[in-house]
């Protein structure tokens, strides 16, 4: 991301300031300045930043180098590498002393940590994993020292000490070395506030709070328990349509009641329907939704041939229950079924407005908390945003680069760090969120090729510490809840991808989950800045080789599949999507039945329930033995292509098959965890899935991405509630 200095589009390439530059533009140092003395140092020195200081406490000169803060003992050597005029360190000069079997990769990731412990250095050569960092220590980077650091003895400025290798995770999902080869037209920045921890923080306490509401609104109104996971699939609904300012929160949206969650809400009305496994569960669940019905068609405003019906419906069921004994578990099943059908459309009718009142107070509540995030967001940045003319459509193809903001990013408040065993725990007020890591590396590497706004690292920690709280927000913080909302494919799918198919991007992903440096996703605010190219159905490619695997929302893969024809309309260049989808057939998603329509399908291919695999969508958190799971439906997987995308990259039998092979799960791979069923089953064998009947058809809306979110992870004991795709997955949008 850049400010407004660097909205030009430069690649990839972060823009790294000269050592020419004057110190005022560097900031004070933050060790003593030199003294009134001239310089003792060679010109080359002193124009490279370097001082010669005096440390009252050894009693004894050191050097400081105002531009990258670094302190020595040792007279510096010219050319020796330094993080700000040689990021890469490709002109580092030999190490001398006890540093001579040091390589050019160790110096350049431990350019600041490597310097003596002296009263002037800014970090001690071996350093507690508990240091807080802030913008006052920049370039400070104790996520690198690695574990045997602390039984390393401690180093002086006088016996310096080779570094430690920095952490490398033991597996990785990940391929950030492969590059791009979709193409784009060349964008102006986004116009999307920077994100800050204070916001951060504020924004994930009123989202709790108006799950809080929601939770209470449905037992006030309707006795019931909100329906697993409704909230986090509301929240994708509503920013599929939303023109809101927020991120997260939807305050813009038309219609303003939001059908998937009246869909699920009304599904539990008169009660929640579960899972049956024995007889007797069957015969109280029976009696109960007969007596539910009975005493809710009292209770409202319901008309008389309502109150009939149901009223004699549910007298029947209870008659029959208490007469008959004998029944089998499949009987008190199709009792059910008929009498939901008879009394399901007069429940409907008397709930209608009351639900619809619990989706529009949700929604003027939510407005609501985006207006003030926004107004609080505004009076922290030092030069708030002007309304703006829109930039003209740019024509320049160029490859496709992360998302840049337009406005600077303020001063971000100090966030602490510390490391318990294999995992990164990060704490700002008082908040801590947690990622392994493995993938707090990978955050690292993210941040490293994709930020141009900050190479001394200054507000890597706060960055990171509101990414992860923004994901936490989203998906609950309920047992087991929204891991099931970013699942991934295996990396042998990706990697048999790229080597076939020429795939390098993913168009619904995260930083967390993404196995390729380049991915669309959910937020593109904080998102960019490891990577992200900005919300999918805003991102419109010329060419390139791409992989769908879209959350399981109808309106989302509406959308997807309208932006998909409409891009391969449109381009005559070399063009692919290969979409992987839920084959669920009773009833069949309106999303696949379009692509299989589609005059784009190429070739289509099922892989079979309990044949194939996914990666849990809590991968930077989960344990190892648990980071993949098998999936208890098939998937369908689609190739859309235009005509010269097929000719580079068509769906051979040799290349379908090397996919195929890579899709079959290893033999050690646990199978206890479960994804989803499809989206109709009979009652009481699912929580509460809509029939086929009780799904209205929705309108195609838009949103935006978040990829590598596939077949969802969730717990054998309840299943989705959404009746567009019982896959729980979040969207980028």
């Amino acid at each position: 991301m850049s400010n407004d200095s660097q909205g030009s589009v430069k690649g990839e390439a972060a823009i790294m300031p000269s050592p020419s530059v004057p110190a005022s533009s560097q900031g004070p140092p933050l060790s003593p300045s030199s003294t009134s003395k001239p310089p003792e140092l060679p010109d080359e020195l002193v124009q490279a930043g370097w001082s010669k200081c005096w440390s009252r406490r050894e009693n004894r000169p050191y050097y400081f180098n105002r531009f990258t803060n670094q302190s020595l003992w040792e007279v510096p050597v010219l050319g020796q590498h330094d993080v700000i005029s040689d990021p890469l360190g490709l002109n580092a000069a030999p190490a001398e002393g006890g540093e001579g079997n040091l390589g050019n990769g160790q110096r350049k990731r431990r350019s600041s940590e490597e310097q003596g412990a002296g009263p002037n250095s800014f970090k001690r050569a071996k350093v507690e994993p508990t240091t807080p960092i802030s913008p006052s220590t920049p370039g400070v980077k104790p996520w690198i020292s690695a574990p045997e650091d602390k039984q390393a003895p401690p180093a002086t400025p006088t016996t310096p000490s080779p570094a430690p290798a920095p952490y490398r995770p033991a597996v990785i999902y990940w391929d950030l070395d492969i590059q791009t080869n979709a193409v784009i037209r060349e964008r102006p920045p986004a116009n999307h506030l920077p994100p800050h921890p204070e916001i951060e923080l504020q924004r994930a306490q009123l989202v709790t709070k108006l799950r809080q509401h929601y939770h209470e609104l449905c037992h006030q109104r309707e006795g019931i328990d909100p329906p697993r996971e409704s909230f986090n699939r509301w929240l994708l609904e509503r920013k599929v349509i939303d023109k809101g300012h927020d991120p997260l929160l939807p305050s813009d949206c038309d219609p303003v009641i939001s059908p998937s969650m009246f869909r699920e809400v009304m599904n539990d009305i008169p009660i929640r329907l579960s899972r049956i496994k024995y007889k007797e569960e069957a015969r109280k669940l029976l009696f109960k939704y007969a007596e539910a019905a009975k005493k809710m068609i009292d209770s409202r405003n319901a008309s008389p041939e309502s109150r009939k019906v149901v009223k004699w419906n549910a007298e029947d069921t209870m008659s029959w229950l208490r007469r008959d004994h004998s029944a089998s578990k499949e009987d008190y099943m199709d009792r059910l079924e008929h009498l939901r059908q008879q009394c399901g459309p007069h429940v409907t009718a008397v709930a209608k407005d009351s639900v619809e009142g619990i989706c529009s107070k949700i929604y003027q509540l939510s407005a609501e908390y985006s207006r003030r995030l926004r107004q609080t967001h505004l009076s922290l940045l030092q030069d708030p945003p002007t309304d703006a003319c829109a930039s003209p459509p740019q024509s320049r193809l160029v490859y496709c680069y992360p998302v840049r903001l337009a406005l600077p990013s303020p001063p971000l408040p100090r966030v602490e760090l510390h490391f318990e065993n294999d995992v990164a725990c990060l704490r700002f007020r008082g908040e801590m969120v947690k990622v392994n890591r493995g993938h707090f590396s990978k955050l690292e590497l993210l941040y490293r090729y994709s930020c141009i706004d900050d190479p001394r690292f200054e507000k890597f920690l706060s960055r990171v510490w509101c990414l992860l709280k923004r994901y936490q927000v989203m998906f609950g913080s309920g047992a087991n809840e929204g891991t099931g909302l970013q699942g991934a494919l295996p990396v042998t799918v990706f990697e048999a991808l790229n080597r076939q198919f020429g795939v390098s991007f993913e168009c619904f992903a995260s930083p967390l989950n993404c196995y390729f440096k380049q991915f669309s996703s959910a937020f593109p605010d904080i998102d960019g800045f490891f990577g992200s190219r900005g919300p999918f159905l805003s991102f419109c490619p010329v060419s390139g080789s791409f992989e769908a695997n879209p959350p399981f929302c109808e309106e989302l893969m509406d959308a997807m599949v309208t932006h998909f024809e409409e891009l391969l309309g449109q381009s005559s260049e070399p063009l692919s999507f290969i979409v992987f989808v839920p084959e669920w057939r009773d009833p069949v998603t309106p999303a696949l039945t379009r692509m299989e329509g589609s005059r784009f399908l190429r070739h289509q291919l099922s892989v079979p329930a309990y044949e194939h695999e996914y990666r849990s969508g809590s991968q930077h958190l989960c344990k190892r033995d648990e980071m993949y799971y098998r999936a208890v439906h098939g998937t369908a997987v689609l190739f859309l292509q235009n005509d010269a995308g097929f000719a580079k990259w068509a769906p051979t039998p040799e290349r379908l098959a090397e996919l195929t092979a890579a899709y079959r799960p290893s033999p050690s791979t646990p199978s206890t965890l479960s994804s989803p069923g499809p989206a109709h089953t009979a009652p009481g064998e699912r929580d509460s899935t809509p029939k086929a009947a009780d799904r209205p058809q929705s309108a195609v809306m838009s949103p935006g991405g978040h990829d590598n979110n596939n077949n969802s992870n969730s717990n054998s004991n309840s299943s989705s509630n959404s009746s567009s795709s019982p896959g729980d997955k979040m969207a980028a949008v």
